[in-house]
C-alpha cells in the first residue's frame, strides 16, 4: 500500500426483478442508482473501520476483504449516501469499493476481478449468495444475471454446482423512489429460510420458477421502453415474493399505498424489512406517501457508473 491513501466508490443497487429466485439459478435484473458509498484505505498500526478496531466478530465483510488480500494493518474509512441494511446493497458496495481500493493499491483494477472477489467474500460471510449485488456495484448501469450466455455477456461466475452469466443490460431512463422501512434483517438467514422452503415444497419451487418467468417478461419490457408494463411486472413480482414469505406488513403497506401514483412497486433486496422501490413519474408524491407511512424515502435515477477510483 506504500504509505499512501487509496480510495474508490461504488453505487447502491436496486434489484428490479428476481431476488431470491436468482440464488436458485433463475434470471434477475438489477440497476445501479445514483447513491454511492465511498471507501478510503491507508496503512495503520491496527486494522479498523471508521476508527473502530476490527475483531473477528464485527465488520465481517471488511475483515474478509483485508484477509483475502493479505493486507497489512489498514485503516478503512467509509462514507455512504444510503443506510446499511436498507436492501440497497450496502454490504456489496463496501466490499466492491474496498476490494477496488486494495487492487488499485497494487496497481491493478479490473471490473470483473473485483466482481468475482466480492462475490466470494459475500459467500464466505453469508454462507450462500448470488453475484447480482456485487456485479451491479462493480459494473454499474444495469445487469441481467442468468444461466446461459446471451447478448451483452460480461463475465461468468460459478460456485459449487451453480453458474451465473452476468450481462450488461441497457436501462431506459427511469426515476425510482426507494422507501426504507428503518427495519432490517441480515440477508443470510432470509436466503436460508427460502432455501428450506424450496427444498421441501413443490409449491415454493413453482413460485421461484414463476419469478424467473416474470423477470424475463420485464427484460423485454425494458428493451421496448415500456415503463407501464415493467411497473405491472414489478408489482406481480412483489406478490410472488410475499408468497415466499420475505415481505413484511410494513413493506406490503408501503407498496400498496404508492401504487396509485406509480407504474408499479415491490420490495427490493432480501426483504424481512429493508426497502421497497416504486417506478414512477411522480417522485415527490411517492416520497411524501412513504414519509407519511413512517419510511425514509430516496429518489434516484438509473444509468450510473459502477466502481471507480476516487
Amino acid at each position: 500500500m506504500s504509505g499512501r491513501t487509496w480510495g474508490a466508490s461504488a453505487p447502491a443497487k436496486v434489484i428490479l426483478l428476481g431476488e431470491h429466485a436468482v440464488v436458485f439459478g433463475k434470471p434477475a435484473v438489477s440497476v445501479a442508482i445514483g447513491l454511492r458509498l465511498r471507501c478510503k484505505i491507508r496503512p495503520a498500526a491496527v486494522s479498523s473501520l471508521n476508527g473502530v478496531p476490527l475483531t473477528p466478530q464485527n465488520y465481517s465483510y471488511v475483515s474478509a476483504c483485508l484477509a483475502r488480500h493479505g493486507a497489512p494493518p489498514t485503516a478503512v474509512l467509509t462514507d455512504s449516501d444510503f443506510p446499511s441494511g436498507s436492501g440497497l446493497g450496502s454490504s456489496a458496495a463496501v466490499t466492491v469499493a474496498l476490494l477496488a481500493a486494495l487492487n488499485a493499491s497494487k496497481g491493478d483494477l479490473k471490473e470483473d476481478v473485483v466482481a468475482r472477489e466480492a462475490f466470494e467474500v459475500e459467500c464466505e460471510v453469508q454462507g450462500r449468495a448470488s453475484p447480482i449485488d456485487t456485479s451491479t456495484c462493480a459494473h454499474g448501469n444495469g445487469i441481467l444475471v442468468q444461466r446461459q450466455r446471451g447478448d451483452g455477456f460480461l463475465w461468468e461466475i460459478s460456485m459449487d454446482t451453480r453458474r451465473w452469466c452476468v450481462h450488461d443490460l441497457p436501462v431506459p431512463k427511469m426515476t425510482l423512489v426507494i422507501g426504507f422501512t428503518g427495519k432490517s434483517k441480515p440477508t443470510g438467514p432470509l436466503v436460508a429460510k427460502v432455501k428450506r422452503y424450496v427444498d421441501h415444497t413443490t409449491f415454493a419451487r413453482d413460485i421461484v420458477s414463476e419469478i424467473g418467468d416474470v423477470t424475463m417478461e420485464g427484460v423485454k419490457q425494458m428493451a421496448q421502453g415500456d415503463l407501464e408494463g415493467l411497473g405491472r411486472t414489478m408489482t406481480k413480482d412483489h406478490k410472488l415474493l410475499a408468497i415466499l414469505g420475505v415481505s413484511t406488513r410494513e413493506l406490503d403497506k408501503m407498496v400498496s399505498s404508492v401504487l396509485p401514483y406509480s407504474y408499479g412497486a415491490k420490495l427490493t433486496g432480501a426483504g424481512g424489512g429493508g426497502s421497497m422501490v416504486a417506478l414512477t413519474d411522480q417522485p415527490q408524491k411517492v416520497m411524501e406517501i412513504i414519509k407519511n407511512k413512517g419510511g425514509q424515502p430516496f429518489a434516484a435515477d438509473t444509468g450510473v457508473p459502477g466502481v471507480r477510483i476516487e
